[in-house]
């Protein structure tokens, strides 16, 4: 579902409402707080913003409980329109290379605070579970950031490492590490590939024990190598490319202390790239039933903001 199609079927809050009670009730609207399927539709017209058109209250004489399909959700304490939610999930899921908050801040038409905590909020419901990795899988390390310059100010931590790991004609991981060292990498490599799989890398010299686990083939870029055979690393590089483009041409720049949830992102977009449906509602979803990220937790350290 692409931003056409949302702004087009998602135009009220009211069709939002209904998305999202669809989705929380797939089999009929129950009560949040005793499960009974007893339950009473109130219709009301909005007088705020922030109060939703849709009410329900629970039948059952001990409860009469009363709550909304975003009641206990991300969606309930925002005083965003749910239109605009939708429209913001619907650009992440769908810019290849990212939208940084400026840009969302002037397509929404909000305040460049809002904007920004709500791109991460998405971001944080685009993390999923990591995986065991099959087949054959290439391997690879690059680091984001800039080098160290006193004149910048830079901090001498500010390049981070980070490790990619593709399955081809499968999912990608990557992951922020705290060194590019042979444990590490190595260790990685145990914890998230199948004993049975076949493992690709570069030349690089931390990853000669990957042998002793994985079958391990090895592409030399400093010989000038980059395809032998299947024996290459152009997927994992193709997916480095992506990230590095999106931080270069739409962020600018990533806070070391967020770069886990561009991450999150940029290998969730990756691995849907050849549907259109499911990123947004498997989004939605994510954060319909996920908890809410404060805007206290984004800037509880000191460390600068993206």
């Amino acid at each position: 579902m692409n931003l056409i199609d949302v702004t087009a079927d998602f135009n009220t809050d009211d069709k939002c409402l209904g998305y999202l009670e669809a989705m929380r009730w797939p089999n009929g609207v129950c009560c949040i707080a005793c499960g009974s399927v007893k339950v009473s539709r109130i219709t009301r017209e909005a007088s705020t913003k922030n109060r939703r058109k849709r009410l329900y209250q629970c039948l059952e004489k001990e409860c009469k409980h009363q709550f909304s399909p975003t009641a206990g959700t991300i969606f309930h304490d925002s005083h965003l329109p749910l239109k605009k939610w939708f429209a913001a999930i619907a650009l992440i899921c769908e810019a290849k290379k990212g939208v940084s908050a400026c840009q969302m801040q002037r397509y929404l038409k909000v305040n460049y605070r809002t904007a920004w905590h709500l791109c991460h909020r998405i971001r944080e419901a685009m993390k999923e579970p990591a995986g065991i990795l099959g087949g054959t899988v290439e391997v690879d390390e690059t680091y984001i950031g800039g080098r160290y310059d006193k004149r910048r100010k830079r901090d001498p931590w500010a390049k981070m490492p980070v490790v990619g790991l593709v399955e081809r004609k499968g999912k990608v991981q990557a992951y922020q590490i705290p060194t590019a060292s042979r444990q590490i990498l190595v260790g990685v490599v145990k914890d998230r590939v199948s004993p049975n799989a076949r493992v690709i890398t570069d030349q690089l010299a931390a990853y000669r024990t990957v042998k002793n686990t994985h079958r391990h083939d090895v592409i030399n870029h400093i010989r000038g190598e980059y395809v032998r055979g299947d024996i290459h690393t152009n997927t994992i590089e193709n997916f480095w490319s992506l990230l590095k483009r999106g931080i270069i041409g739409s962020y600018h720049k990533v806070s070391i202390k967020h770069l886990d949830r561009y991450l999150a992102e940029f290998t969730y977009r990756f691995n849907r790239r050849d549907e259109q449906e499911q990123p947004f509602a498997m989004t939605a979803k994510n954060l319909l039933n996920g908890k809410n990220l404060s805007y206290k937790t984004l800037t509880a350290s000191q460390v600068s903001e993206s």
